[in-house]
């Protein structure tokens, strides 16, 4: 396979380009502001991790790049595939447990939307991770402004800018994770090996995904969030992600003492997302 994440960040680079010659950063940020406080994305994973339960933050898409559309019609006509409302998907979500959702907004790649976020955002009071690739302080003001309550900080993403310069990776991390902050905004930072771990954790996040789909090859092994584990401090919460199918795998997670979970394509195959997210957690 061809290196899907370059791909993805040489046309970001482009969307943010554009963005900038519609809008100021300046007046983003004031747009972002002038939002109500954001609601607490970590709160609430710990919240559930407390109480004992899966803390899960239930993914919204359409598509990915490795598994074609999800979910939508591919035509007019279509009355065959499963429907794509993300309002109603979050509503199902919150009625079945989740305790946080991830919204796509990326168009070309996953079929995603800022509205998609706005829309499940206002179906219920779930906090909500913005999930696209980050890689300029422009994109933060612009998921504050969207009205979402957490970034996602993908650390292959800022190795891949920087190529030979991981410290540069890291500083241009922690100043997107400081903007991000003062915004009241919660950070997830994700990682796939032990390389980008190490940058990670010198993020003040205490949000560290690790990712089980190599986002150059999107070949996909749970193996990777085990074999990072006793990398981990205690104070940070590790969420899994991707790979989750089965019964078997969160309690394979979970005898591993691994409480937290993002979750997509599982539930977005489902006819009914909130209702699977059920069967497969509690």
């Amino acid at each position: 396979m061809s290196d899907i994440l370059e791909k993805i960040l040489a046309i970001k680079k482009q969307e943010i380009q554009t963005a900038k010659a519609a809008k100021s950063y300046a007046t983003l940020l004031d747009e972002a502001r002038e939002n109500s406080r954001p609601r607490d994305f970590a709160a609430a994973i710990r919240d559930k991790i407390t109480a004992g339960r899966s803390a899960v933050i239930a993914e919204i898409k359409q598509a990915s790049p490795s598994k074609g559309r999800l979910r939508g019609p591919v035509s007019e006509t279509d009355t065959q595939s499963l429907a794509f409302s993300p309002g109603e998907i979050a509503e199902t979500y919150a009625q079945h447990g989740a305790a946080c959702l991830s919204v796509l907004t990326d168009r070309q790649f996953f079929m995603g939307s800022p509205e998609y976020l706005q829309e499940a955002r206002s179906a219920c009071a779930l906090p909500v991770l913005r999930k696209d690739f980050m890689l300029d302080d422009y994109q933060i003001a612009e998921t504050r402004a969207m009205n979402a309550d957490c970034i996602l900080l993908i650390v292959s993403a800022f190795l891949l800018e920087h190529r030979t310069a991981p410290a540069e990776a890291l500083s241009q991390m922690q100043k997107m994770e400081t903007l991000a902050h003062s915004l009241n905004m919660s950070v997830l930072v994700e990682v796939h090996d032990f390389a980008e771990l190490e940058l990670a954790l010198q993020l003040a996040t205490p949000l560290i995904g690790i990712n089980n789909r190599n986002l150059h090859t999107f070949s996909t092994s749970l193996q990777t969030t085990l074999e990072l584990l006793d990398k981990i401090p205690s104070d940070k919460i590790v969420v899994t992600e991707s790979g989750i199918h089965t019964p078997d795998d969160v309690a394979l997670m979970r005898g591993h003492h691994v409480n937290a979970f993002l979750v997509g394509e599982a539930f977005m195959r489902a006819k009914d997302p909130g209702i699977e997210l059920e069967r497969l957690f509690f």
